[in-house]
């Protein structure tokens, strides 16, 4: 896919990187990446992967902007408040690539739909706000056997990872599923929701635009020799305490999706 002399300018600070390079840059422009939700995490990854000149992106949401949305989900403006998130996302893109192509898919992705919805993306970001969804789409993209970056907030928390169990890791076992990492989801009620104990807006926009780079690092194939990307690694932050740790978690060998006696928790299609 050639770059037309609008994109190399537009592009050139990274195409100019040893890690990205003109074929790099190709790749990006190939590539298709799927964002669950156009929220705090959305808004923010949207912006860069565009920004970056990834050719198609797909969003998916069944919201509508609401004005205590904005102090963190920069996509949108007060103008839209009021308007479909997937409408409002599509529109800023455009102004600020209008070499990216959008799809709007407006619904709320669940267990009966997820495989479907991620099935024809190279990369998944999942800035679901919800366990229901993130179990739903990272079983999904197991089964599908995409890369998939999942990020969550809370406060002045905020935590990311990227997920390819479908594939090997150097020591020989299967990466680690998001169930080797949290084998099973909270109950109901335990975990408060941002409307109840609210989240710091640029906490957002840092873990969204640290998504992005995920999946940047993904479709070009990596940064370089030292590369280390995020799978089998959860980035943890506190905004406090300024504090950035990384612990490093394993397969676990008795998830039910690739484990020893792992058995589908989603039907074959």
């Amino acid at each position: 896919m050639k770059l037309s002399k609008e994109e190399i300018e537009r592009y050139s600070r990274q195409i100019v990187l040893r890690g990205v390079g003109g074929p790099g840059q190709n790749r990006l422009k190939a590539a298709r990446v799927l964002a669950i939700g156009a929220g705090g995490l959305g808004s923010p990854a949207l912006q860069y992967l565009a920004g970056a000149g990834v050719g198609t992106l797909g969003i998916v949401d069944d919201d509508v902007v609401s004005l205590s949305n904005l102090h963190r989900q920069v996509l949108h403006a007060t103008a839209n408040v009021g308007r479909k998130k997937v409408d409002s996302a599509a529109e800023a893109i455009a102004r600020l690539n209008p070499h990216v192509d959008v799809v709007k898919i407006e619904r709320r992705l669940d267990e009966a739909n997820a495989r479907a919805l991620v099935a024809d993306w190279d990369v998944v970001l999942d800035g679901s706000d919800n366990f229901a969804a993130r179990y739903a789409v990272s079983d999904a993209c197991f089964f599908e056997a995409k890369p998939l970056v999942t990020a969550a907030i809370g406060e002045y928390d905020g935590s990311l990872t990227t997920l390819k169990p479908y594939q090997n890791g150097p020591d020989g076992k299967p990466n680690p599923t998001y169930r080797c990492l949290f084998p099973e989801a909270p109950p109901p009620g335990t975990v408060p929701t941002c409307s109840q104990v609210g989240v710091l807006g640029a906490l957002a926009g840092a873990l969204g635009s640290l998504m992005a780079l995920e999946a940047i690092r993904e479709i070009v194939g990596g940064f370089g020799d030292d590369d280390r990307g995020l799978v089998g690694r959860l980035l943890m932050i506190d905004t406090r305490s300024m504090r950035f740790e990384t612990l490093t978690y394993g397969w676990d060998e008795t998830n039910p999706l690739n484990g020893a006696q792992a058995a589908s928790l989603v039907n074959p299609r």
